[in-house]
C-alpha cells in the first residue's frame, strides 16, 4: 500500500528518534564503580559517594549506592578527584583516583564509628544524604562564594538544574512545591523562591519525594509531587529581599516592577507589583492554577478543571497575543505563625488592564454541499478587572491530628467593545459587539485528618463554592443576522440585548477511613456527596429606533430554568504491594438524583452507576518508575446544555438545549515511564493516554452560510483519542542532547445538515536541541521543530506543517556584563489552501551590575524585527481555520534595577 506524505514524516521521525536514543546510549562516561559493605560484609545501602574534582571547571560527580550496596559514578578522562564515600553512623572514606581512559573498579569497606554518639559526630553533616524519598545537600560543600541568589547556588548542586523560567528539575522531576522551613513559600511556585532567596542564607536543600502537606498521609495517599524544603542558617532566619525595577523606551514605553520580601520563622510578607504597557502579564493562567490548587488536584475533576479553562476570566490569561496592553497589578502575601501549632495566612491580588487584539482568519467551512471559505476580522478593546483574595487557617496539634481552613473570593468585571468584518458568500456585514461581565465567586473548604488508631486513619473534606455571573451583550449591524433563526423587524440600526444571570450553589463533602491491614494490604472506604443547585436567566431582545422592544420570548427564546442535582456516593479501593509493584483497585457507587424546572415544566430523573478504577505502580529503583491509570468516568451536562429554549451565542450562532440530556461515559487509560541515570547524565520518560468515549454529548448544527443552529444530543457511537509524548536527555560533558517527540490521534463524528460523518484528526510534533553549560564561554541553546498536521473528513483532506529554529544565547563576559537573546524562525503551509508564510522573532539584553552591587542596568529589545502577526490553524466538526493574530510592534527599553 502507497503511504501517504504524513506517514512517511511519522515513520521518518521514529527512525530519527530511534537512532538518537541509539547514539546517546552510547555517549557515556568512564566508569567508577564498585560495592559498600560493613565490616560483616553486609550492603550498605543509599551510601553517598561524592567525587570533588581538583579542577575548576570540572562538575562534582555524585552517586548512592543501591540496596545491595554496588554503585556506578560517571567520571570525565584524565582528571583527578577526591572521592568520598559516607554513611551515617560509620567512618567515611576519602581517596584520590586519577582517571585515565578505562573503567575503574574500587570497593570500600566501612568500619563502624565508636564516637558516634559524641557531639562532633552529631554535628557532621555529609555533602549529601539519601534516603529513600529525600536528598539532603549540605550546601557549603558546592559553594564557591559567588552565588547571590538561590538560583545560582542550585545549579552546583549534583543531579539539580533550573531552567530559564526558573522551573527546578531535580534527577529528571519537577519539583511542584518549594518550602522555606517546611512551610509554603508564597504559592509553593518555583519561581519566585530560586530568583529572589539570597544564597548566603541557605543552610541545606532537602528534596522531598512523594510529597503530602499532610504528613500522617504520605504513606496512604498516592502523590507524585516532588517538594525542596529550604533549610536557612541560624543567623539568617531573618531576613528581607527584593528589587525595584523601572524601564523607560521609545513610543512612551515604561515599566515599574517591584518585589518586595520579608522572612522571618514566625511572619512572611511578600508585595509583587507590575505597572508596565509591554504586554508584560505578572499573573498568567498558569499562575491562577497553583492559586486553585495545582493543576495536579484540577485535574481529579476535569469537569472542574474544563469549566475553569473555559471562563471568561481565563481566556483573559491565557491570552499573550495583543497589539497594545497596559497592565497594572498587585498582590500582598501574609503569613503569621500564632503558636508552635497554629499559622494562619492570605493573599489578595488585584489587577487592571487595558488591552486591544486584532485577528485575521480564513473559515474553511465543510459544507457537504457547498463549501465555502469565509473571511473573518476581529478587533477589541478590552478593559480587565479582577480581585482575588484568601484566607487559610492550618492548625497541627499533633503528627495524629490536622485541621485547615480556606476562604476564598475572586470578583471579575470586564468589559469589551468588538467590531467584526465577515465578508463570505451570503453577504458581507459589520458587526459591532459590546459586552460587560460582572462576577462573584465565593468558595469555602474545610479539611480535617486523624489518626483514630494504629491501623485507622481518616479524613474530612468539605466543600461550599457560589457563584453569580451577570454578562450582558450587544450587537449592531445594518443588516439582518440569522434570518429565520430569529424573529428581527425591519429597521435602519439593528440593535439586538442578551441579558444573562447564572447562580450556583455547590457543596460537597467527602470522609474517608485508610485502613492498615499490614505493610503490604490496605483497605479504603469513602462516603462522599455532591449537590448543586443552579439557576440560568437569559433574555433576547431587539430595542428598536423607535424606543420599543421586539421581544424574542414569542419565537421560543429566553430562559428562566433551574437545576438541582444530588451524587452520593460509596467507594471502596484495595491497595496491595507485590515485590517492587503495587496495585489499586477500586470502586466506586454512584447515586444520581436531578431534576430541572422551566416555568411550569417540571423533569426528574435518577440513576446509578457503578465506576471502577484500578492505578498500578511499579517502582524499579528511585530513579525508574512505571505507573498505570484507568478510569470510567460519568460527568453530567452543566445547566447552559440542558436549558431547552433558545439562546443567542453570537452574530451567526443561535443554541437549545435539551432538558432529558443524561451523562456521557467514557473510558480513560495513562501509561508513564521515567528514568533517570545521574552517573550517565540520562533522562527518559515517556507518557501515553488513551480515551474512549462510549456515551458522549454531541452537536447536530444545521448549517446555512456561516449561519448555524446547533442543539445537543447524547451520541453513542463510540470515538477515541490517543496521545504518546517522550523526551530524552543526555548530556556529554558540556553539552546537553534533546529530543522530544509528540503524537496525537482523534476520531469523532460530525452530524451537520442531518447527515452523520467520521471525521479523523492526526498530528506530530518532533523537537531536536543542544544545549551548553559552560562556565567561562558562552551558553547557547540551538533547536528544531518540525510540525505536521492532518484532518480527514467527508469534505476532503487537509495537511498543515510548520518548521520551526529556535536559538538561545546567554553570555557572561568581562565580569560584570551579562548578554541574552533568543531567536525563532518559522515556515507556516497550509497544503490545501496553498497558503505559506514566514516570519522569525527576536529578543535581547544586555544587563549590568557590578559584583556586590545593588544596582544593575538594562538595555533590552523585544520582537527585534518588528514582526507583525503570528499564524496558527485549528479544527473543529464542521469547519477549518486558518488564522493570524497580531502582536506588538518592537519595544526598546532601558531598564534600572535596584536589589537589596
Amino acid at each position: 500500500m502507497k503511504k501517504t506524505k504524513f506517514e512517511k514524516s511519522h515513520y521518518f521521525f521514529i527512525t530519527l528518534f530511534l537512532l538518537f536514543n541509539n547514539f546517546l546510549l552510547f555517549g557515556q562516561n568512564l566508569v567508577l564503580s564498585g560495592r559498600v559493605v560493613d565490616s560483616l560484609n553486609n550492603p550498605l545501602a543509599y551510601t553517598n559517594i561524592l567525587a570533588i574534582p581538583d579542577s575548576n571547571d570540572q562538575e562534582i560527580r555524585f552517586a548512592a549506592a543501591e540496596n545491595n550496596g554496588t554503585f556506578n559514578l560517571g567520571l570525565s578522562n584524565n582528571q583527578t578527584y577526591n572521592v568520598t564515600v559516607s554513611y551515617l553512623g560509620y567512618k567515611s572514606q576519602t581517596i584520590e583516583i586519577t582517571t585515565k581512559e578505562e573503567d575503574i573498579t574500587q570497593n570500600f569497606i566501612l568500619l563502624e564509628n565508636p564516637d558516634q554518639l559524641d557531639e562532633v559526630t552529631l554535628n557532621y553533616a555529609p555533602p549529601i544524604s539519601v534516603k529513600k524519598d529525600t536528598i539532603t545537600y549540605n550546601v557549603d560543600s558546592f559553594k564557591t562564594g559567588e552565588e547571590r541568589k538561590l538560583r545560582e547556588l542550585l545549579k552546583k548542586l549534583p543531579g539539580v538544574e533550573v531552567d530559564r523560567a526558573g522551573n527546578v528539575m531535580v534527577q529528571g522531576k519537577k519539583v511542584t512545591k518549594v518550602l522555606v522551613e517546611n512551610k509554603t513559600f508564597f504559592t509553593g511556585n518555583s519561581k519566585l523562591a530560586v530568583n529572589n532567596i539570597p544564597a548566603v542564607a541557605v543552610d541545606k536543600v532537602e528534596i522531598l519525594d512523594n510529597y503530602n502537606e499532610v504528613a500522617m498521609l504520605k504513606n496512604l495517599q498516592d502523590s507524585e509531587d516532588m517538594a525542596m524544603n529550604i533549610k536557612l542558617k541560624e543567623d539568617k532566619k531573618k531576613f528581607a529581599f527584593g528589587d525595584v525595577e523601572i524601564g523607560a523606551g521609545i513610543r512612551d514605553r515604561y515599566l515599574i516592577h517591584p518585589n518586595l520580601f520579608y522572612y522571618s520563622p514566625k511572619t512572611t510578607v511578600n508585595f509583587i507589583g507590575d505597572l508596565n504597557n509591554q504586554g508584560i502579564k505578572s499573573f498568567t493562567f498558569k499562575d491562577y492554577l497553583e492559586f486553585e490548587g495545582g493543576f495536579g488536584k484540577l485535574m481529579q475533576d476535569a469537569g472542574s478543571y474544563f469549566s475553569l479553562y473555559n471562563s471568561d476570566f481565563a481566556q483573559y490569561l491565557n491570552n499573550q497575543d495583543y497589539t497594545a496592553n497596559t497592565n497594572q497589578f498587585g498582590a500582598l502575601n501574609i503569613r503569621q505563625s500564632i503558636n508552635e501549632k497554629t499559622d494562619i495566612s492570605g493573599y489578595i491580588i488585584t489587577s487592571k488592564s487595558k488591552t486591544e487584539t486584532q485577528s485575521n482568519t480564513l473559515n474553511e467551512y465543510l459544507n457537504f454541499s457547498e463549501p465555502f471559505t469565509e473571511d473573518r476580522t476581529t478587533t477589541n478593546n478590552i478593559n480587565n478587572f479582577f480581585t482575588i483574595g484568601k484566607i487559610t487557617l492550618d492548625y497541627d496539634p499533633s503528627f495524629d491530628e490536622d485541621f485547615a481552613y480556606n476562604s476564598f473570593v475572586k470578583l471579575t468585571n470586564n468589559d469589551a467593545n468588538g467590531l467584526i468584518t465577515t465578508i463570505n458568500p451570503s453577504q458581507s456585514n459589520n458587526i459591532n459587539t459590546i459586552t460587560d461581565i460582572k462576577g462573584l465567586n465565593l468558595k469555602q473548604n474545610i479539611s480535617y485528618s486523624r489518626k483514630l488508631s494504629k491501623d485507622h486513619t481518616a479524613t474530612l473534606e468539605a466543600t461550599y463554592n457560589f457563584q453569580n455571573d451577570k454578562p450582558i451583550t450587544e450587537w449592531f449591524t445594518n443588516q439582518q443576522i440569522l434570518q429565520g433563526l430569529i424573529p428581527l423587524e425591519e429597521d435602519e440600526v439593528y440593535s439586538i440585548l442578551q441579558t444573562k444571570r447564572s447562580n450556583s450553589h455547590n457543596a460537597n463533602a467527602i470522609i474517608k477511613d485508610y485502613w492498615v491491614l499490614n505493610n503490604f494490604n490496605h483497605l479504603y472506604t469513602t462516603f462522599g456527596v455532591n449537590a448543586a443547585f443552579t439557576s440560568f436567566e437569559n433574555q433576547d431582545v431587539q430595542q428598536l429606533s423607535d424606543g420599543s422592544v421586539n421581544n424574542f420570548n414569542s419565537a421560543g427564546f429566553g430562559n428562566d430554568f433551574a437545576y438541582n442535582f444530588i451524587d452520593t456516593f460509596v467507594g471502596l479501593e484495595y491497595k496491595f504491594q507485590i515485590g517492587i509493584a503495587t496495585f489499586k483497585p477500586m470502586l466506586y457507587y454512584h447515586f444520581y438524583n436531578w431534576n430541572t424546572k422551566q416555568f411550569d415544566e417540571r423533569f426528574n430523573n435518577r440513576k446509578s452507576l457503578l465506576l471502577p478504577q484500578f492505578t498500578t505502580k511499579v517502582e524499579f529503583n528511585n530513579s525508574e518508575k512505571l505507573n498505570f491509570r484507568y478510569k470510567l468516568n460519568a460527568r453530567f451536562p452543566s445547566i447552559n446544555r440542558l436549558a431547552n429554549n433558545f439562546v443567542l451565542n453570537n452574530f451567526n450562532s443561535v443554541f437549545k438545549g435539551d432538558t432529558t440530556l443524561e451523562n456521557q461515559l467514557y473510558h480513560t487509560a495513562s501509561l508513564s515511564y521515567y528514568k533517570f541515570s545521574l552517573f550517565k547524565n540520562l533522562n527518559f520518560n515517556v507518557n501515553t493516554s488513551f480515551n474512549k468515549r462510549v456515551q458522549s454529548l454531541k452537536s447536530v448544527t444545521q448549517l446555512q452560510g456561516i449561519d448555524q443552529f446547533t442543539t445537543q444530543v447524547l451520541f453513542d457511537l463510540p470515538e477515541h483519542s490517543w496521545n504518546l509524548s517522550s523526551r530524552l536527555s543526555k548530556k556529554i560533558k558540556k553539552i546537553k542532547y534533546n529530543i522530544s517527540a509528540r503524537f496525537g490521534y482523534n476520531d469523532f463524528y460530525q452530524i451537520l445538515n442531518n447527515q452523520t460523518n467520521l471525521n479523523v484528526s492526526k498530528s506530530i510534533s518532533s523537537t531536536l536541541s543542544i544545549e551548553t553549560s559552560f562556565k567561562n564561554h558562552p551558553n547557547l541553546e540551538l533547536g528544531y521543530t518540525k510540525d505536521f498536521n492532518n484532518y480527514k473528513s467527508i469534505a476532503g483532506e487537509n495537511n498543515f506543517e510548520n518548521d520551526r529554529f529556535f536559538a538561545f544565547l546567554e553570555y557572561d563576559f568581562l565580569e560584570n556584563f551579562i548578554f541574552k537573546a533568543d531567536y525563532s524562525y518559522d515556515a507556516y503551509l497550509n497544503k490545501s489552501a496553498n497558503i505559506k508564510n514566514t516570519f522569525d522573532t527576536a529578543n535581547a539584553s544586555l544587563f549590568y551590575q557590578v559584583e556586590d552591587s545593588p544596582w544593575g542596568f538594562e538595555v533590552n529589545a523585544s520582537n527585534l524585527f518588528d514582526v507583525t502577526f503570528k499564524q496558527q490553524n485549528s479544527f473543529n466538526s464542521f469547519l477549518i481555520s486558518d488564522s493570524k493574530t497580531f502582536i506588538l510592534p518592537r519595544i526598546v527599553m532601558l531598564k534600572v534595577a535596584y536589589k537589596f
